[in-house]
């Protein structure tokens, strides 16, 4: 049923399937993301926009990840031209400097990259006609939360220039949506599962590969913090329901996620574990608390889209990414100074002289 009304979606004309743009495509959640939207979506064009900043750092070299997109263009999404928005009905902005340590190296860019050019690639689509867009902001503005979850009304107190990126670009957001063209900031948790394009600087991801590398999971706080959590599998699921969205606000706020997946940070760690086996976990309990921590209520997503609800659960996404990372023979105990570190890779383009310290291309 679900399958049917999404291929009944149109574009403009009427009659011709509709055209999805999907910026930074080429990272970690966008293969997923491609993959989930090509099989919901059969008769979408499909078309990719993304720096390259990542396009080489497969975890599986044998595997092409990116057939299913139609076009790909490589650009920085600060330079987009308005000729790449023509006859696109949906533009899905997943484009970002995408966590902390990056946003702290470089937070300029990040602020131009995550604010200021989604609100500007915003504008433009708008102006071309585009109807829906579609932004991937972050439960990270929440910041320091305590104990009690926070919901779409609770204040705003980001800790870090990437949470400070999100908050402005959905503040800017809010003032170009209208009901000819819908916004949809998505409040993801923090991303997890496996990737064609695997990275190891997510708290899940790094204990697993900790555990099959070295037998050890440290965790360098006292393990309290709070963490909500998501599967890039159930973040594709609910791009497509904000896709979907026919009806409602025309600027909408949302956290995506399950009130099942708050996790402290060493409840975590035991999961993988016991999943994984043979492995020593040893936790800081002398640390100073980590302000990051944060519970998140996701009552509203399970309203409003009670169809796209998560699917994954903790057990399944340990299991997965095991089982991916063995088939692929990984086995490295360096792998925190690996391609699959964001921050690592940047850092080497700019030092090899192909990245300017602004993050465009030399």
């Amino acid at each position: 049923m679900r399958r049917g009304k999404a291929e009944k979606l149109r574009g403009k004309s009427g009659s011709d399937a509709m055209k999805i743009l999907i910026t930074g495509n080429l990272g970690y959640i966008g293969p997923v993301v491609v993959r989930h939207l090509r099989d919901v979506f059969r008769g979408a064009t499909l078309i990719g926009f993304d720096s390259g900043f990542f396009k080489e750092n497969l975890i599986d070299r044998e595997k092409f990840p990116d057939e299913r997109i139609d076009e790909q263009q490589i650009g920085d999404v600060r330079r987009i031209s308005s000729e790449a928005l023509v006859g696109v009905d949906v533009v899905v902005q997943l484009a970002a400097i995408s966590n902390d340590p990056m946003g702290k190296e470089f937070e300029r860019p990040t602020k131009e990259i995550n604010a200021d050019a989604s609100v500007q690639l915003a504008k433009e689509a708008k102006r071309a006609g585009v109807r829906q867009f579609i932004f991937a902001s972050s439960c990270s503005v929440y910041g320091a939360g305590g104990e009690s979850a926070k919901n779409e009304e609770s204040a705003l107190d980001p800790l870090t220039a990437y949470a400070r990126s999100k908050v402005e670009a959905e503040k800017e957001l809010k003032n170009i949506a209208d009901k000819e063209f819908v916004v949809t900031c998505l409040r993801f948790a923090t991303a997890c599962g496996f990737s064609p394009r695997m990275r190891f600087d997510l708290v899940l991801n790094d204990f697993v590969a900790s555990a099959l590398a070295t037998g050890r999971i440290e965790i360098l706080s006292d393990g309290t913090p709070w963490r909500p959590l998501i599967h890039v599998k159930d973040m594709a699921r609910a791009i497509e329901w904000a896709i979907l969205r026919q009806k409602g606000e025309a600027f909408l706020v949302l956290n995506v996620g399950s009130d099942e997946w708050n996790y402290q940070v060493r409840q975590l760690a035991a999961a993988v574990q016991q999943e994984i086996g043979n492995t020593t976990l040893s936790i800081n309990e002398n640390a100073a608390p980590d302000k990051r921590s944060y519970r998140v209520d996701f009552s509203l997503f399970k309203r409003l889209a009670p169809m796209h609800q998560p699917r994954e659960t903790l057990h399944s996404a340990v299991k997965e990414i095991a089982e991916k990372l063995r088939s692929c023979g990984f086995s490295d105990t360096n792998f925190r100074s690996s391609e699959y570190i964001r921050l690592k890779v940047l850092k080497d383009l700019r030092e090899k002289g192909k990245l300017t310290d602004s993050l465009y291309w030399a």
